[in-house]
């Protein structure tokens, strides 16, 4: 509906009003199925809540994991990357959704990197007693607006699919009742992401009074000719756009949220957000950048160049900081990482002004790496808190005496995000992201990330080490069979790290050629 509303008010005013021209639009259902089927999900979830005795409540999960399997298994027919819908009559290239390639990796990423955290989810929220419908529901829901944001190709539905992600996720963080860190995580999250998007929503109102368009591609023909007047209005509001999307990545200074709401949030929550809730973020700032906003990459090329060297430093400097006695310091460790690795997701786009569109294949390759991997080390660490709810970096010495494939899979993990052998494709992925600075001249930005990189080698290395230590105390007793669905999820996870491995080009391959339609 909103795609539709965005069509008919960006459409020209002159358009014939005698019929000749059809304000009727055709509706693609198969390129828009991966969008409707979660959120279709979600509905019946909602229903059969009312309906369910208690005992049958865990049916919920599986129905979601169900139809995030089947969501996917949707991407399959839409392979050639050649459908739209929801566009102009009076401008067939105009289009609110778009299933091009670029669309199908992103969905690809959010909607299995939810199934991996509804697998995660389905013990957890048993453990925790946290209400079965309402959280199915809500992850879901956030889903569908995660899976809708890659094929937006309008602002207005770029706004509305970004607010579907993020406000289901507020709940989410704030699940678990009682818990004073839920609350305040939940708060401190909801607060400054509506801030961040009011700041947006006013930059897409200045972006509207200065093109008359809301279609991305309209906007970059209509920025490359503003009259003088409109100059500064157009300029502002690009500003303005950026800032929500940037929030999203956890770019400097948008970062501060991060720790406290990965603490406080569900585990399998908090690695929703480090990887779907990046991929928001990330794939918005893509489209408003490379797609609709080209004509200032004088403005925004800059400007991300620094937000990635701030954030990467940041990020690195303060996860190095963490004390591992200190209780939840792996789950800040992994946060402060994301905001660090973050830093370096945003190095093509920021090249992307200088040497062209194509860069930000190196985001897409290195962001599949690091969303499967990412997930991953969170499973491990749902598994670890079953029997050491502190969640401190010290409680996994010795885990390979106490649970050998958890600790290789997590070591392997930690070294991928290292970018060390054997974890090839983190190696292959920086590397990747580094010639991209370095063939935008960006010789300075390549320098900073390097330094960066052997900053991070510290603290992954030594978290990595602790892994294979002597345990402090036996480690029998305190083991309890891992329930199936956390070890299914650590599994793929793991497969998918070492199969990257051993065949990088699955994913590099998007680092070399467009993703977008010419």
């Amino acid at each position: 509906m909103t795609a539709l509303t965005a069509s008919v008010l960006s459409a020209p005013s002159a358009a014939p009003a005698t019929g000749s021209a059809s304000l009727v639009q055709s509706v693609d259902w198969l390129a828009i199925t991966p969008v409707v089927l979660p959120a279709a999900v979600a509905l019946v979830v909602l229903v059969a809540d009312l309906f369910l005795p208690e005992r049958r409540k865990p049916l919920l999960g599986w129905l979601s994991v169900a139809g995030l399997a089947v969501a996917t298994a949707t991407l399959l027919p839409l392979r050639a990357g050649d459908r739209a819908t929801f566009c102009l009559t009076t401008d067939p290239g105009a289009c609110s959704y778009t299933a091009d390639h670029f669309t199908l990796v992103i969905q690809f990423l959010v909607l299995a990197g939810a199934l991996v955290t509804a697998l995660l989810s389905v013990t957890a929220v048993r453990d925790a007693r946290m209400p079965a419908g309402e959280y199915w529901f809500l992850l879901l829901s956030s889903t569908a607006g995660a899976a809708l944001l890659p094929a937006s190709r309008d602002l207005a539905t770029l706004i509305v699919a970004l607010e579907v992600a993020s406000l289901p996720a507020f709940a989410l963080v704030g699940m678990r009742r009682g818990d004073r860190l839920s609350s305040e995580a939940a708060l401190k999250f909801f607060l400054s992401s509506v801030t961040a998007t009011a700041v947006s929503l006013l930059g897409v109102s200045f972006v509207y009074a200065a093109t008359g368009s809301l279609h991305l591609t309209q906007i970059a023909d209509r920025l490359e000719d503003v009259p003088g007047q409109l100059d500064t209005l157009a300029m502002a509001g690009v500003a303005l756009t950026l800032v929500g999307f940037a929030f999203k990545t956890a770019a400097v200074p948008f970062h501060f949220w991060v720790p406290d709401t990965y603490v406080g949030a569900p585990l399998p929550i908090a690695g929703y957000l480090s990887v779907i809730g990046k991929a928001v973020g990330f794939t918005g700032l893509i489209l408003v950048t490379v797609i609709a906003f080209p004509a200032y990459s004088d403005i925004w090329g800059p400007a991300l160049a620094v937000l990635a060297a701030l954030t990467m430093t940041v990020g690195n400097t303060a996860a190095l900081r963490q004390s591992a006695d200190r209780p939840n310091s792996a789950v800040r460790l992994l946060a402060w990482s994301s905001v660090g690795q973050a830093g370096y997701l945003l190095v093509p786009i920021a090249a992307a002004a200088y040497s062209g569109r194509d860069q930000i294949g190196s985001t897409v390759a290195y962001a599949l790496m690091y969303a499967a991997v990412n997930l991953g080390a969170f499973a491990v660490a749902a598994l670890v808190g079953r029997t050491k709810p502190l969640h401190r970096i010290s409680d996994y010495r010795g885990l390979y005496a106490e649970r050998p494939l958890a600790a290789l899979s997590l070591a392997f993990f930690l070294l991928c995000l290292a970018g060390l052998p054997p974890g090839i494709i983190g190696l292959f992925a920086k590397v990747t992201v580094f010639r991209s600075a370095v063939d935008a001249g960006l010789g300075w930005l390549a320098v900073v990330m390097a330094v960066n990189v052997v900053i991070a080698l510290f603290y992954y290395l030594r978290w990595t080490a602790l892994l294979f230590r002597t345990p402090q105390t036996s480690a029998e007793g305190a083991r309890t069979k891992a329930p199936w669905p956390v070890t299914v999820a650590i599994a793929v996870t793991a497969v998918t790290a070492v199969v990257l491995s051993a065949a990088p080009e699955l994913v590099l391959r998007f680092a070399s050629g467009s993703l977008f339609p010419l």
